[in-house]
């Protein structure tokens, strides 16, 4: 008796229907993408009950004629591929050819469509897989699909659709992404009675994010606009140190298709690396642009995932014009200019030395008898006026007064110059009198086989003494001996594999972290001074490696106010 049988049409039509159409969100997005191949500029979805009762899609596309009508409903029939090389420059939304067959399998259907041709359009209304009538109707130019009662005929799905409000969500959210990549084009979402929204085209994606998110969102991102080598990348991102405490607001395009890409993702998090607060995740609304032929998106059926021919150089295109917009934004180095000399004396080409990577202890103790109407010191930089706490630099510059962390402060100074080192391969290092022999537990003899040669490359060089015991033979030379060991045992716990995607910033944080001066430690006015000047040399004097802010400043403006006297 045989065991192997082949499934019957109508079941396999139903099961294949099941890979594209999970849920209403699934049929507006087919349909919309259609509308979108059909160059319309406006389309309109109308949905009861979440969806699970009636999804309507209207456009003012180009419309079919009742030939195309009637096929339109076969498997993979399709207006945009006509042979096996337009797999590889794919520049439409939709490609299959199985979006109205798989809605039609699963729900019943009604379309209207004219191509405005004809003095006539074509009404054409299914259930499941049978097709009840064809005729002619009165019918503008452009589509109509309605979808009523999805799954009826499969109640096991049915049974896993969500409330009416969590299917509505899914539905919004993508019009929502869409608009965004079509800004030319009127969007509008009416839920029962409900106008969710209604989006008048407008002429740029600026517009476009003001009329979805608002100003607030909007005055918190930053342009990004960068092109390398014919790819591209533009859009939107926080503007540092702002951000969120959610990912919701993370929207990736490629060719104007929404996706979702792990690596586009690990892009923007480490180009944000050091940039914003602790916990905060940064906003980005980014478009790339590349040749059609770089781009597979036939890899799943949904059309939400892509595939890219090279991931490397995609990668590198979003951290440099992320960068690019980054650096602009900040513009430190024009706020507080670096005087020549100072200029002249950083460009070093040999390593850099022990005693440029601390205070200069040689410094003469000095107390300031009065704070005097200056608000910058003699080299341009906020002039320093005392120590709070001793904790808290307190300077002044012609906006108000800045308070400092001075640990976070020296963090951010000695991460800038550790990358450096990093990137010259030229971290000195120093042999102790006697090998530091130390016990490690299992997670950390995994974290140390994993990342080993990171260690090597900052100076820790270890070596194994049998069972769990290790010796440390080598480390930076920016520590003492008695530090040294302390340190590289937080440097394991610090780029474990599956929490830190950049393991190297994360190492070298860590270091700088380690080695900067501590809250509570008392600090000569030159040594404050060169803190300062230091600190407004970077690429971000307003947060430290991991995320925490350096500066609060209290503005002139609110000083005046408090005091009464404006």
């Amino acid at each position: 008796m045989k065991k192997i049988i082949l499934l019957p049409s109508q079941i396999a039509q139903k099961i294949a229907a099941g890979e594209v159409i999970e849920r209403p969100f699934s049929v507006v997005k087919e349909l919309v993408e259609n509308s979108l191949d059909a160059g319309s500029t406006e389309i309109r979805v109308d949905v009861v009950e979440g969806g699970k009762r009636l999804i309507r899609v209207s456009d003012n596309g180009y419309g079919m004629s009742q030939e195309d009508a009637l096929i339109c409903f076969e498997r993979h029939s399709t207006s945009k591929l006509t042979q096996e090389e337009d797999l590889e420059r794919i520049s439409t939304m939709g490609f299959r050819g199985e979006a109205l067959p798989s809605i039609s399998a699963v729900s019943r259907v009604s379309l209207k469509t004219s191509d405005g041709i004809g003095e006539k359009g074509t009404q054409i209304v299914r259930e499941g897989e049978e097709q009840l009538r064809c005729e002619d109707v009165a019918f503008p130019r452009g589509t109509r699909i309605e979808v009523e009662d999805l799954f009826f005929n499969l109640p096991a799905r049915q049974k896993f659709l969500r409330t009416d409000r969590a299917e509505l969500s899914r539905i919004a959210n993508y019009l929502t992404q869409i608009a965004l990549a079509f800004p030319d084009v009127r969007f509008s979402l009416q839920h029962g009675n409900r106008r969710v929204f209604d989006y008048p085209a407008v002429s740029n994606l600026k517009e476009r994010l003001y009329q979805v998110y608002g100003k607030s969102v909007l005055d918190g991102l930053i342009e990004v606009d960068y092109k390398e080598d014919g790819r591209a990348v533009f859009g939107y991102v926080s503007r540092p140190p702002s951000g969120r405490r959610d990912r919701n607001h993370q929207l990736f395009y490629v060719n104007n298709r929404p996706v979702k890409d792990r690596m586009v993702q690990a892009a923007l998090n480490q180009s944000f690396r050091g940039y914003l607060e602790k916990d905060r995740f940064a906003e980005a609304f980014l478009f790339l642009i590349l040749p059609y032929a770089e781009v597979d998106v036939n890899v799943h059926p949904t059309k939400a995932e892509v595939r890219f021919k090279e991931s490397k150089p995609i990668f590198y295109l979003l951290q440099a014009g992320i960068a690019q917009a980054i650096t602009r934004e900040i513009g430190i180095k024009e706020v507080y200019p670096v005087r020549p000399e100072i200029r002249e004396s950083r460009q070093i080409d040999q390593k850099y030395q022990p005693s440029l990577m601390k205070f200069p202890d040689n410094v003469e103790v000095q107390t300031r008898e009065s704070f005097g109407p200056e608000t910058k010191s003699e080299t341009g930089y906020p002039r320093v006026l005392g120590q709070y706490l001793n904790t808290y630099i307190v300077a002044s510059d012609e906006e108000g007064i800045l308070i400092i962390d001075q640990h976070n402060a020296h963090e951010r100074v000695l991460y800038e110059r550790y990358t450096e080192i990093d990137q010259k391969k030229g971290w000195p290092g120093k042999m102790p009198l006697l090998p530091m022999v130390f016990d490690l537990s299992a997670s950390q003899v995994l974290n140390l086989e994993y990342n080993r040669v990171l260690l090597e490359e900052v100076g820790f060089l270890v070596e194994h003494m049998g069972g769990r015991s290790f010796a440390l033979k080598e480390y930076p030379d920016i520590f003492k001996e008695e530090e040294a060991k302390q340190v590289f045992l937080s440097l394991l716990e610090g780029i474990k594999e599956e929490k830190v995607l950049d393991r190297k910033g994360a190492l070298v944080a860590t270091l700088a972290c380690k080695s900067a001066i501590k809250a509570g430690q008392s600090l000569a006015f030159e040594k404050m001074n060169y803190l300062v000047e230091e600190l407004f040399q970077t690429s971000n004097p307003s947060l430290c490696p991991h995320g925490r802010p350096i500066i609060l400043k209290i503005g002139r403006g609110q000083i005046e106010k408090e005091i009464k006297r404006k």
